[in-house]
């Protein structure tokens, strides 16, 4: 009696086991189906909707509340999704500022599309710990909101479109392309980011400490192949899923790989969707930001004031970094493209037209106008760029060479 019951718990385990290892290679339930853990965002009685919505991931270090206090409103939209980290380094009254500028605002309340990391990382500056903030917001985003595509950002950008402009230009693209600015020829790099080993603090330590380098070096993979770029990105949901719950290994053994490269989240993105056969074909090579550099380039990109507003708007980008706090060609931008006046948000359709603060002023939120875009020169701007992208010339020729 007692050897047919070993035989019995036997095979209930063996049966056990082998379902965990042969388990299905793609999910059977997307994200999409996984229940939202918050479930406070705005849905007006209305019959009209937003054909798209962009997730933002907004990432601040300590000094930073003043310059993200000016660049929420300046990018905010009830249709979009906002998520803040602050670096677990900044200071108390920085997350304090911050959390009250979120708490009291009446429009992030009503609508409710505003959040902050409540456990916040501590990010180490050219460590894997900027990559891992950037996943984990992926994560929380994919678990909380609907959206189209994810677009991180840093306190030190600002836009040069209204996000009216942003949806609009959007719209008719198809849903699965990556904004990922990308290049298989690495350069300098090749010696200073590639072959180095390095080791973030940030990963085991609570107190704040730059990377320190490993004396051994080590050889370039032959598992895959190394591709670099901008780590600011605008990336899809379906590849944002993929990044998380990836039903290959391949993000994982990047992931693991890269948690000792220099500048990790300038190459992760990059190698992971040039190296998928599914989506090596979605990357659009631009990262929609206006940049200026040295020659040859620091690490960091120069400041953009005044001299440069001009090609900063012809160069139809919808983003610019990084500016000093306060710089006065962000009054300019504010007042010639945004059309934001004495703090409040940019133009949109969504609150325009009460005239209670002056022509075109957004102060509030308006539930009527829930669903109405009205987009403006920005638009056209950025959709000349995103058909030169897109062009036969340009999309194919530019893909993960």
């Amino acid at each position: 009696m007692s050897l047919k019951l070993l035989t019995i718990i036997s095979f209930l385990l063996t049966s056990t086991l082998l379902s965990f290892l042969f388990i299905q290679t793609k999910l059977t339930k997307p994200i999409s189906a996984i229940k939202p853990l918050i479930n406070s965002i705005y849905f007006p009685n209305s019959n009209l909707s937003y054909p798209l919505s962009f997730a933002y991931l907004i990432s601040a270090s300590a000094g930073d509340a003043p310059r993200l206090i000016r660049l929420l409103p300046a990018i905010y939209h009830p249709a979009n999704h906002y998520l803040i980290h602050m670096d677990q380094g900044a200071s108390d009254s920085d997350h304090r500022q911050i959390a009250e500028f979120v708490s009291r605002n009446p429009v992030f309340r009503q609508v409710g599309n505003v959040w902050m990391v409540g456990k916040p990382s501590l990010v180490t500056y050219r460590g894997p710990t900027m990559l891992a903030t950037t996943l984990h917001a992926m994560s929380i985003l994919l678990r909380t909101c609907k959206w189209d595509w994810f677009i991180n950002l840093s306190a030190s950008d600002y836009p040069l479109v209204t996000q009216d402009d942003m949806i609009h230009a959007f719209s008719d693209l198809p849903r699965d392309l990556n904004f990922i600015q990308h290049s298989s020829r690495l350069g300098w790099k090749l010696n200073k980011r590639g072959k180095p080993i390095i080791i973030d603090p940030g990963l085991y330590s609570m107190n704040k400490s730059e990377i320190w380098w490993v004396i051994k070096q080590r050889t370039l993979p032959t598992a895959f192949k190394l591709y670099t770029g901008s780590a600011w990105t605008i990336l899809s949901r379906s590849f944002a899923e993929y990044c998380i719950v990836g039903w290959d290994n391949l993000p994982r053994t990047l992931l693991l790989y890269y948690t000792n490269f220099v500048s990790s989240p300038e190459g992760y993105f990059q190698t992971l969707i040039c190296n998928s056969d599914e989506y090596r074909n979605t990357t659009v090579n631009h990262d929609l930001h206006y940049i200026t550099w040295d020659t040859p380039p620091k690490q960091h990109p120069r400041y953009l004031g005044l001299a440069n507003y001009k090609k900063m708007v012809t160069s139809n980008r919808p983003f610019a970094r990084k500016f000093k706090e306060n710089d006065r060609v962000l009054d300019k931008i504010d007042r010639d493209i945004l059309k934001r006046h004495h703090g409040r948000f940019a133009y949109g359709g969504w609150c325009s037209g009460n005239g209670r603060f002056g022509s075109g002023s957004c102060s509030g939120f308006e539930a009527e106008n829930y669903g109405v875009l009205k987009p403006g020169p920005g638009s056209r701007r950025l959709k000349t760029l995103l058909n030169r992208m897109l062009s036969v010339r340009y999309f194919n020729k530019m893909q993960c060479r």
